[in-house]
């Protein structure tokens, strides 16, 4: 029993039913606040803050919109500012300042269908060089938007010519650790995995894996890209070290078969990029840790340096929903603590214990 307790544990903290149906939720930073985004029945996109006071959440302001909102980050926003950027099912990009949320303060028509995912860096002092926002549609297109420049995309990212296009489910921003050097990682909905560099304007590395990916994050946004966690449908998600690249081999990886149902969120630990979780398509949440190889590199046949994959360990599980959990956020404040959002239409706020230990 007294080893059972060392471990970490999934506590849900507050339960809240909503009127709606809610795609994502994120902390606002430096706060004890966080909003949940979605769509109302009758088709309309809807901002709800809450508060957390006394164990108890307090609705602060709810924001009625034209068009559901899918998606939305903090990643690109100052910590003064704390505007809230999000993808619509129109395929709108907009930038809300929470205060005065009537009219957006940067909008634009970033896709021709809705935006799936969303990500920012360069705000919150994550990430060297300037703020950016990038955006994965349905539409095949990936795009990296700075709020400083109306109307155009500060990088396109498209297929070529008589390629077929294929529906972006996830994109995520990493490798800024300098002014110069950023990457975005796509996942789509045939299995593929891309690597956009930014700086040199090229395809660094792609590869599939067999089922559609649904969610991909870097331990670190700031760092010399280190690991990649990619999930994907039927329950299966794959680590790659992303130290060392072999020229034929590409970056090594490990995977691991979780859930019995699609993996909708992997997010990492804003205090401990080695401990992550992953949100399941039967409304349970995996907590994991990545340990690391004795060595991280070896020589090839070929003499090349190739990467070693780690292995990663079941901390501990638990299942909060009946339905899936369509989105999951660390607060950056304040470890442990977490908002995870489902279909049964409820957002959660859960406490995970013990994460100094493990």
């Amino acid at each position: 029993m007294s080893a059972a307790l060392e471990k970490p544990q999934i506590i849900a903290h507050i339960h809240k039913s909503l009127n709606y149906t809610v795609f994502d939720s994120r902390w606002i930073p430096c706060s004890a606040k966080f909003v949940c985004m979605g769509n109302f029945a009758r088709g309309t996109g809807v901002l709800q803050i809450y508060e957390i006071q006394q164990g108890e959440l307090q609705l602060v302001r709810e924001i009625e919109k034209a068009k559901p909102i899918k998606c939305g980050t903090f990643g690109a926003t100052s910590l003064q500012q704390r505007h809230l950027a999000t993808g619509d099912f129109d395929g709108s990009l907009n930038v809300w300042n929470l205060e005065v949320p009537e009219s957006p303060v940067y909008s634009v028509k970033a896709h021709k269908e809705i935006i799936n995912s969303i990500d920012g860096v360069g705000g919150l002092g994550i990430g060297d060089g300037a703020p950016e926002i990038v955006t994965g549609s349905r539409d095949g297109t990936v795009k990296v938007w700075d709020s400083r420049q109306k109307d155009t995309p500060v990088v396109n990212m498209e297929p070529m010519e008589g390629e077929t296009k294929r529906d972006c489910w996830t994109v995520a921003f990493g490798h800024a650790f300098n002014d110069q050097d950023r990457c975005v990682c796509a996942g789509y909905d045939n299995g593929d995995i891309k690597l956009f560099d930014l700086r040199n304007m090229s395809l660094r590395w792609e590869t599939n894996i067999k089922n559609g990916v649904c969610s991909v994050e870097f331990d670190r946004k700031d760092i010399n890209m280190n690991k990649l966690v990619a999930t994907s449908l039927e329950g299966k998600f794959h680590v790659f070290d992303m130290r060392t690249q072999h020229p034929t081999k590409g970056f090594a990886s490990v995977s691991e078969k979780a859930h019995k149902s699609t993996i909708w969120q992997v997010r990492h630990l804003p205090q401990n990029r080695d401990i992550f979780m992953t949100a399941g398509g039967a409304g349970n949440l995996h907590l994991w840790k990545y340990e690391y190889p004795a060595q991280r590199t070896k020589k090839g046949a070929d003499d090349v340096d190739m990467g070693v994959a780690g292995s990663v360990n079941l901390l501990q599980n638990v299942t909060v929903s009946t339905q899936p959990i369509s989105s999951l956020d660390w607060s950056p404040d304040k470890q442990g603590l977490c908002v995870c959002s489902s279909f049964d239409q409820s957002v959660r706020v859960l406490i995970v214990t013990k994460l100094n230990t493990v």
